[in-house]
């Protein structure tokens, strides 16, 4: 019992004072080494010795050698200072080359569509070791609840109100257009509000029963609505819809844009601008403080708002 009790006063200071004791086998160059004085490393031997009930240190003519319990207790002490080490001073080392993680992004399918295939390339060329798990989500998914329990490590989105309680850094602003079929006539006169209003609009499914996106939520402030004919929760899908119908897509300029040069294949749509004044879309990552200081989490964050930086250059560039 009362090694016991002695066993629970031994705390990482005092392993490695009995660390440096016996590899210097002198409690005046261990004094020195480690920045004490001299009857403080005494003390301390005399603790350690009171909880081994051995020498550990005795004296042989002129110099100081090892009891058989001292060699012996010389491996297992650098094997706790090392795991010490791992376990707190590298806590915040992150080396993406040689980590094997798992990052699970949350991101709304409305995004660049270039967007994520950037990413996901940009994580295997230089986390290669890493896996990626990517979800879609809505902005009344449960996405907090989620990054608290770690179910997610970033979510990326563009809603009008984040949940507060994140971190949030923002990524890009982008203003809001319509895009349309060439063939549509709305590229060949200028829209006024009514009209605008009155034209078959394409709009996401609506994640829960009343929901609206961020263009209609803005729209119901100004006390507007305006006449969607089609829906889906497919995202990807609606450019290739708009192109081949009268029907109208309003969202960010950069994702319209990617569709306008190609990707995916050209197709034959036009940016109009929306007679109606939206104010910018924001872009933006969020994350829980439960992976705030995390050194992967923080190296995770700052790839995507590389990402997102090169993606808004190569936008300006054309």
């Amino acid at each position: 019992m009362k090694s016991a009790l002695l066993f629970d006063k031994i705390d990482l200071h005092l392993i490695r004072v009995l660390h440096t004791v016996l590899i210097e086998k002198s409690v005046s160059r261990t004094a020195l080494k480690m920045g004490m004085h001299q009857p403080a490393v005494s003390a301390a031997l005399r603790q350690l010795r009171e909880v081994t009930g051995d020498a550990l240190l005795v004296r042989s003519g002129t110099s100081m050698v090892l009891t058989d319990m001292g060699l012996r207790m010389i491996e297992p002490c650098a094997r706790i200072l090392e795991t010490s080490d791992l376990l707190f001073s590298r806590a915040h080392v992150f080396d993406p080359r040689t980590a094997q993680l798992t990052f699970r992004i949350g991101a709304a399918d409305f995004l660049d569509p270039l967007f994520l295939p950037k990413l996901v390339a940009e994580l295997k060329l230089k986390a290669p070791l890493c896996r990626i798990e990517i979800s879609s989500l809505s902005e009344h998914a449960q996405y907090p609840e989620q990054l608290a329990r770690g179910d997610l490590d970033i979510v990326i989105g563009n809603w009008h109100k984040p949940n507060e309680c994140l971190h949030r850094l923002t990524l890009f602003e982008d203003d809001v257009v319509s895009m349309v079929s060439q063939s549509n006539p709305a590229t060949r006169r200028t829209w006024d509000d009514r009209a605008w209003l009155a034209a078959e609009h394409i709009a996401p499914t609506s994640t829960h029963l009343g929901g609206r996106g961020v263009i209609d939520e803005y729209l119901l402030t100004l006390g507007l609505q305006r006449n969607i004919v089609a829906r889906s929760q497919n995202f990807g899908l609606m450019p290739r819809m708009v192109a081949s119908t009268l029907l109208v897509l309003t969202t960010g300029r950069h994702y319209c844009e990617r569709y306008i040069r190609g990707h995916g294949g050209p197709l034959p749509l036009k940016i109009v601008e929306c007679p109606i004044q939206f104010p910018p879309i924001v872009y933006y990552q969020l994350w829980h403080e439960r992976s705030h200081l995390a050194a992967s989490g923080r190296w995770l964050r700052q790839l995507i708002k590389s990402v997102a930086d090169n993606l808004r250059d190569l936008t300006l560039v054309h």
